[in-house]
């Protein structure tokens, strides 16, 4: 049984990962593997204890708080407060915290640049400004804040320092942790709500802020060997064991679900279904991945506090929080194993159902989702099955706790990133499930000829796509940004990853570009997270396509962007257009189908007959010759103009709004009408059968092959090809996933009006960025 221990912070806030919350909870505890915690550490007389030096800074500073407070009261409307703030309040607050009175700043300049930060202590800037101020936002007049906020400057400035690492800026409300984020595209700090903390006499929450923010944290005269930079080193080893310990408990999880649903007695038709072949193994696997990926985006949800209704009532948000929530299950998991019964599941599917439906949930906040994972064809039969309490919260419990020196601690789902997920996808990957009906067991086991190798996916560690973000996608930015409009810019840019996985490269890409376009939007260049969030809603809505061979690979990448750009009370962003499952290696071009069937196609592969090959081969040859296309070439132009009025029909679907659920189902529906065009269909099938003729079994027992002329007919009139044929080329192309990019993509790629027979490729347009994995293993040539 997993247990843990831990505290709630009332007052604190962790921003980004940069001190996270376990590190926070294990410094409360006075965790003895942590360094630095002594009393002499912190430069305490002999024999003097850490609580009672607290204590005392406590003490005074609540008289000093209290007279701030009524002097505060008494401030004019329209004035900064800034000298009052900083007299009463702030120095005070730093005198206590071992700074002694801090000096006034006369200004810091940086490569020409002027940085007027209030204060400076060794390596650590101290910008204090009036309690009027916002940290987030340009305060016109203040000095130093019309062209930046106070957040804004300081994290500036620590990013372009080489010889500052730590800093902070309070404006005597709220008091900020921040660091040298220059490889990150978010804000990350750490932040005291000190109203909130003073006000409600918050006094476990001030131990932290005493033990975080004592100079004694930041005096080293090497900034990187200073307490904070040593203690957020230890958060990143425990965070990487923490990792390996999601990996092992999506693993556990998945078995835990796989077989409590397998073994739940009321799951007869389930189990009937599995027996008769009715319901494959891998897809009732999928169905319980697709369970997991949900909960893994309600974790991430409700601890960013962006799922429910921002307009709800606030009973029904109780409602939801007390009785339906996932952290309800989380408490549960970390007391108790579960009875037999299945409440806890019905209640999930409520949740589920309701983000699913049109209407969503009012009784509970909760507004429509939409996309296909919370539709009902994401997980049909798990949707009618039950499964028992102690299962399910064995998963919980496998998905939330990990464990570290006997003691389990809770993932930190707010700050979950993508790589931790790219991870988890890495390691389902390798695994096959193993479905035993009559004993309700299902295991997962590593099989040779696994997806992960059949696919060629590999998870890319995170240095390295920032990395390649800084040299392909960065100089990109820039030009953008050096326009007339340079929002419109950004927001035209077309990016790329031909092998998307779980979505690594495009998060850390959205990211990125989300935050120069918050900046733009916003005139700072270090967005506050709510700006930067809409941001990326709307980049990851226009600016990113995906593609990867493995369709597990596509939902996870779908999630991953999903929970990136998820704002409350707005359905998730339509997708379906942008990240697709094919192989992008294997495709057809318009050009080259202009040319016909090549006399390559009909070189043998593994399993064909050779002499038959041969022969196709010469008679390939010979149609080639005869000079059969010109027969053809009105009707294909005709063709290739229908072509072009698909394709903007598919760039039309931009034009439709992402606001409300209505506004994602007319997208849903508009695709799906194009997708299943006569036009489209054509158009997809021909290129599919220039693709099949490359793979084609040239043997004497398989249906013939597509030679030039068969295929000029075939493209000439789709709708006359042998009905084997058309079996053929449809079960080649499930086989082998082709995919064509001017017809998936014809915002990107263009064929308007005509075709492109001088050009091999015949692909007009492009990516502005393409993000490419370099090869992971060795080929001997």
């Amino acid at each position: 049984m997993k247990t843990r221990t831990g505290i709630m912070f009332s007052t604190i806030h962790t921003e980004g990962g940069l001190l996270p919350a376990d590190l926070l909870q294990r410094l409360s505890e006075g965790d003895s593997q942590l360094p630095g915690l002594a009393p002499e550490s912190y430069h305490l007389l002999a024999g003097e204890r850490l609580n009672e030096a607290i204590n005392r800074s406590w003490n005074r500073l609540l008289g000093a708080w209290q007279t701030f407070s009524r002097h505060l009261a008494a401030l004019p409307e329209g004035q900064t407060g800034t000298g009052l703030t900083r007299e009463r309040w702030l120095l005070p607050l730093f005198q206590e915290l071992g700074y002694g009175r801090l000096q006034a700043n006369k200004g810091l300049e940086f490569e020409g640049k002027s940085y007027p930060i209030s204060h400076m202590w060794n390596h650590s800037p101290i910008h204090l400004v009036g309690c009027r101020v916002d940290l987030d936002r340009l305060t016109p007049g203040v000095a130093g804040a019309a062209r930046t906020s106070p957040h804004s400057l300081v994290q500036e400035f620590l990013n372009r320092s080489d010889d500052h690492l730590w800093g902070f800026v309070s404006n005597g409300l709220k008091l900020r942790i921040l660091r040298d984020n220059v490889s990150l595209t978010r804000q990350a700090f750490v932040e005291f709500d000190l109203e909130a903390m003073m006000e409600g006499e918050v006094y476990s929450d001030f131990v932290l802020l005493w033990m975080l923010c004592h100079e004694s944290r930041v005096e080293s005269e090497v900034p990187e060997e200073c307490w904070l930079e040593r203690w957020r080193e230890t958060a990143k080893e425990s965070g990487t064991r923490a990792l390996e310990g999601l990996r092992q408990g999506v693993e556990e999880a998945v078995r835990a679900l796989g077989s409590g649903f397998l073994a739940y007695p009321g799951n007869a038709g389930l189990r009937e279904k599995l027996r008769r072949g009715e319901l494959a193994a891998q897809d009732y696997y999928r169905q319980v991945l697709r369970l997991v990926y949900r909960l893994l985006f309600l974790f991430v949800a409700e601890d960013r506090d962006l799922l429910l209704a921002p307009d709800a009532a606030p009973e029904a948000a109780a409602r939801y929080r007390e009785h339906y929530s996932v952290d309800r299950l989380r408490r549960l998991a970390q007391s108790v194993r579960g009875t037999r019964h299945c409440d806890l599941y019905r209640a999930l599917k409520i949740v589920m159902a309701g983000l699913g439906s049109d209407e969503g949930c009012p009784v509970l906040a909760l507004r429509p989702l939409g996309s296909f994972l919370w539709s009902e064809e994401a997980m049909p039969d798990l949707a009618v099955a039950d499964i028992a309490n102690r299962d399910l919260l064995t998963a919980v419990r496998e998905l939330t706790l990990t464990e570290e020196g006997g003691v389990f601690r809770q993932v930190d789902y707010k700050n979950l990133g993508s790589e931790e997920l790219g991870s988890v996808y890495e390691s389902l990957l390798e695994l096959h499930p193993e479905l035993d009906i009559d004993a309700g067991t299902f295991t997962l086991d590593v099989a040779a000829g696994h997806e992960r190798k059949s696919t060629g996916s590999y998870y890319t560690p995170d240095s390295l796509v920032q990395c390649l973000l800084d040299s392909a996608l960065d100089p990109v930015l820039d030009e953008a940004c050096r326009g007339a409009d340079p929002e419109r810019a950004i927001l035209s840019l077309k990016i790329c990853d031909p092998a998307c996985g779980s979505g690594h490269f495009l998060v850390a890409a959205a990211h990125r570009v989300a935050k120069r376009l918050a900046a733009v939007r916003t005139g700072d260049d270090e967005p506050s997270p709510e700006a930067t969030r809409t941001a990326l809603r709307d980049v990851i809505g226009h600016c990113l396509y995906g593609v990867d061979v493995n369709p597990m690979a596509v939902e996870l990448c779908k999630v991953s962007l999903w929970m990136e750009a998820l704002e409350p009370g707005r359905p998730l962003s339509f997708l379906d257009h942008r990240i697709l499952c094919g192989n992008s290696l294997l495709g057809a071009r318009p050009g080259l189908i202009d040319q016909g069937i090549p006399d390559d196609a009909f070189k043998p592969i593994e399993g064909d007959d050779k002499a038959f090959a041969s022969a196709r081969r010469k008679e390939n040859r010979q149609e080639r010759r005869g000079g059969q296309t010109s027969l053809f070439a009105d009707m294909l132009a005709e063709k290739a103009a229908a072509y072009g009025e698909l394709g903007s029909a598919l760039r039309d679907l931009d034009a439709i709004a992402d606001e409300s659920i209505d506004d994602i189902r007319r997208k849903e529906e508009r695709y799906k009408e194009i997708k299943r065009s006569p036009e489209y269909e054509d158009a997809v099938f021909v290129a599919d059968a220039w693709c099949a003729a490359f793979v084609w079994r040239k043997t004497h027992d398989a249906p013939p092959p597509i030679t030039h002329d068969a295929f000029l007919r075939l493209r000439s009139d789709p709708s006359s090809v042998a009905p084997s044929v058309r079996a053929e080329v449809e079960r080649l192309r499930e086989r082998h996933r082709f995919f064509h990019w001017h017809l998936e993509f014809p915002d990107v790629f263009r064929v308007d009006g005509g075709t492109t027979s001088g050009e091999a490729s015949g692909l007009p347009g492009g990516f502005d960025v393409v993000l490419g994995n370099p090869p992971w293993e060795r080929i001997k040539l």
